[in-house]
Formats: structure tokens, C-alpha cells, sequence
């Protein structure tokens, strides 16, 4: 898959075959649109893209009242994209001024001048460009006029599918793992760099793997304990238990939030190396404890409910 950072070094895409969307979390409502995408390119020999934008529009248009969560860093939607089968991807830098274009300079300039675009695949309730003026029936009657062909997602197929990533997003922050694998079509991800810590859990011969996942825009799930698959760099693929919330501590809380994993059976070290962490199911609150001991033997308890998780489940 290419990835174009803007429009100045599109070039030579063949027969471009073109969605539009954020598609964050890349579930499976888009799944099946690239699916489309791909399938339509094939027929004209062309190549599928997705125009998406980066930051995050409403990011952009509210900067103080967004409160909005991504599922997906940047890394981790490019990556899902590439998995699905998405030949090219250009991620447009959303402004003020972006959001100012009209429905017919975004299609004129952009995508027919820029791109070339031969067919425009689009969801029959999906509106674009200033005020939200773009529409499936505006792309309908400007199609001939620039010379591209409209295909459109019928309301069945997307209404069947029921879902979306406010769904997926609430799901999430509610802890709900199952739900939201079943909406992504795999489990929830948290990448990022494994980072120095307390040392807690190493005193207590249950050393942990401190996550930084780099964005504070990233969604976490609901603080907690966690079943998780630990993907290292080199490929071997570990299962474990994740604590999510403020960082374990004797009698208090502290303010600052921590993703720790325990990866089962591993000896090492990770420090400076970056992990993909699957969660898989949320076992239980967080807890604050009055002794180490307190701590050790709950840490005991966590480790054989989820591994017995494992040995059923998988």
C-alpha cells in the first residue's frame, strides 16, 4: 500500500477507484467497503484508494467541546488499512480552510485534477465538503461533466452491518471487549513503546510492561483488569494480563494513568521495543490494596482466572 501525505506526490495511481471517510478503527462496516473498493477496481484494471484526513476533523472544527477518542492511532489505522488490501491511501491535512471548500471544488480540484479519479464508491448517506453540501445525488448529477462514475453502497448493505465507531467507541470505554472485537472483525489494539516504571510488580515476581501508546487522542479502555495477547517485535506472540488505571500502589491512587501487561511465561527485558497488545476481556475494577501482600496474592488470582480464560477460549 502507498501512503500519500497530501496531494503533491500523487501520481501515477491507474484508473483510481476512490472512497472518502476518517474510517477510524477500520471495522467492519469499512472492511466491507474496501472489500467494494477493491472489487470495482478490478474490473476497470484500476487501484483502490481512500481519501481520509488527518487530524480528525471534528478535532479540527471543535477544538475545545470534541472530547473525541480515536480506536486507532494514525500507525495503527495505516496498518489495519494495508492488512485489508487497500492499494492507496492519502491522508489530507484537515484545516479551517479545508472545511471552508465547496462539495464541487473538493470533487473538481482534488480528486478529478489531482487524482484522476475514475469511480467515486460512496455510501448513500454520506455528505462532504462545506455545510455538508455533497451528496450521493450531487455526485450523481456532476459524474458526467468530469467524467467518473458513481457507486453507490446501497442502504442495505450498510444498514446490515449495524455498526459504527461511536459504537465501537463506547463499547470500549465501557470495557467491553467481546462487543468491539465483533465490530472490528478482530480484537482492540493499543500500540506503543515499552516504557521504565515503578518496579512494583518486578519486586513481586510479577514484572510488568509499562505501555506508552504516544497520543493522548488514543481511546483506552475503562480502567481495569484484562486478558491480553502481547505481539513482540520479533513476532512470538505472548498471552498475559493488563492493568489499566492509576498506577498500582499501596493505600492511594495516583493521578497519572498506566497501561501495565504481565506477559505470561517470558523472561526479559523490552524495554525501548514496541508491543501490540490484543485485549481480549475485562475480568475486573481496578483495586487499591493495604499491603504488598494484599497485592501479590490478588496479582495470584488475576493470573489463574485468566489463564484458565486462555485454556478455554483458545
Amino acid at each position: 500500500m502507498k501512503v500519500y501525505n497530501g496531494l503533491e506526490f500523487v501520481q501515477n495511481i491507474q484508473n483510481p477507484v476512490l472512497t472518502i471517510g476518517t474510517f477510524d478503527g477500520v471495522h467492519i462496516g469499512h472492511q466491507k467497503i474496501i472489500e467494494q473498493l477493491n472489487d470495482e477496481a478490478k474490473k476497470i484494471g484500476g487501484e483502490s484508494v481512500l481519501f481520509t484526513f488527518y487530524p480528525h476533523p471534528r478535532v479540527v472544527l471543535y477544538p475545545e467541546s470534541h472530547e473525541l477518542k480515536l480506536i486507532q492511532t494514525q500507525t495503527e489505522k495505516i496498518d489495519k488499512l494495508r492488512r485489508m488490501g487497500l492499494q492507496n491511501l492519502v491522508v489530507y491535512p484537515f484545516s479551517e480552510e479545508f472545511a471552508k471548500l465547496s462539495a464541487l471544488s473538493f470533487v473538481r480540484d482534488y480528486l478529478v485534477n489531482k487524482i484522476h479519479v475514475k469511480k467515486l464508491v460512496i455510501g448513500y448517506d454520506h455528505q462532504f465538503g462545506k455545510n455538508r453540501e455533497g451528496n450521493i445525488e450531487f455526485l450523481k448529477e456532476i459524474c458526467d461533466t468530469y467524467d467518473f462514475e458513481v457507486v453507490e453502497i446501497p442502504a442495505q448493505d450498510i444498514d446490515n452491518v449495524k455498526v459504527s465507531s461511536t459504537k465501537i467507541r463506547r463499547a470500549i470505554a465501557e470495557g467491553d471487549m467481546e462487543l468491539a472485537a465483533k465490530y472490528l472483525g478482530e480484537p482492540f489494539e493499543l500500540y506503543g513503546k515499552v516504557v521504565p516504571g515503578q518496579a512494583i510488580g518486578r519486586n513481586l515476581s510479577f514484572p510488568t510492561a509499562n505501555i506508552d501508546v504516544g497520543s493522548d487522542m488514543k481511546l483506552i479502555p475503562k480502567k481495569g483488569v484484562y486478558a491480553v495477547n502481547v505481539l513482540l517485535q520479533d513476532g512470538i506472540l505472548y498471552e498475559g494480563m493488563m492493568n489499566i488505571g492509576e498506577k498500582p500502589s499501596i493505600n492511594s491512587f495516583k493521578d497519572d494513568l498506566s497501561v501495565e501487561v504481565h506477559l505470561f511465561d517470558f523472561s526479559g527485558s523490552l524495554y525501548d521495543t514496541y508491543v501490540t497488545v490484543q485485549v481480549l476481556k475485562r475480568f475486573r475494577e481496578e483495586k487499591k490494596f493495604d499491603s504488598l501482600l494484599d497485592l501479590r496474592e490478588q496479582l495470584e488470582e488475576d493470573e489463574a482466572k485468566i489463564r484458565t480464560y486462555f485454556s478455554n477460549h483458545f
